[in-house]
């Protein structure tokens, strides 16, 4: 696969998380991050899960040193690395041991997102599945901390997931697609 520009996997990750993430309101904690540009955006140029590793390694490594007002989550995309699910899906143990190796547990956590998505008790086109569905593999990297506070804030965020598959489901597999296209 031909690695596209990190302009262009930019982008796309961009109009995905203000169309989809913040404009659907999938997750209502991205607006405040997003709005206070505390968001880095990271493309990998990894091939193979070892330089995933490698780049997640330093990721986790700098967002646990930077100063939360400045950088508070990151999106880590994969435009050539990890592009079959299953893969990806089966690294994410991978992405835990390594926040264990690196005594960050507890502190960060990887969220993941991928254009294949797929919940494991769905069918591949349920609609339901793009609440996890990005452009390119993603790993969201967080802070502990800031998921305690934005939960604290948001007493029904148990709902979330309930509330994004009605949505989804309201809005429609054609919907999603005329959403994230120009």
């Amino acid at each position: 696969m031909q690695m596209p520009s990190h302009d262009v996997v930019i982008d796309d990750t961009r109009r995905w998380l203000t169309r989809a993430v913040i404009g659907l309101n999938l997750c209502p904690f991205a607006k405040a991050v997003e709005v206070k540009q505390q968001i880095r955006f990271v493309v990998s140029d990894a091939t193979d899960a070892e330089g995933v590793v490698q780049d997640l390694a330093r990721e986790l490594e700098f967002l646990a040193e930077a100063d939360p007002e400045a950088v508070d989550t990151t999106l880590l995309m994969l435009p050539v690395a990890l592009a079959d699910f299953m893969d990806f899906n089966d690294f994410l143990d991978v992405a835990d041991a390594l926040l264990v190796e690196l005594q960050l547990d507890g502190i960060l956590q990887v969220a993941d997102f991928h254009p294949d998505y797929q919940f494991a008790d769905a069918e591949p086109d349920d609609v339901a599945n793009c609440t996890n569905r990005a452009p390119y593999p993603t790993l969201h990297l967080l802070r502990e901390a800031s998921i305690d506070r934005a939960v604290e804030a948001f007493p029904d965020a148990a709902d979330i997931y309930e509330t994004n598959i009605r949505t989804l489901r309201a809005l429609g597999a054609e919907g999603w697609k005329k959403l994230l296209t120009d």
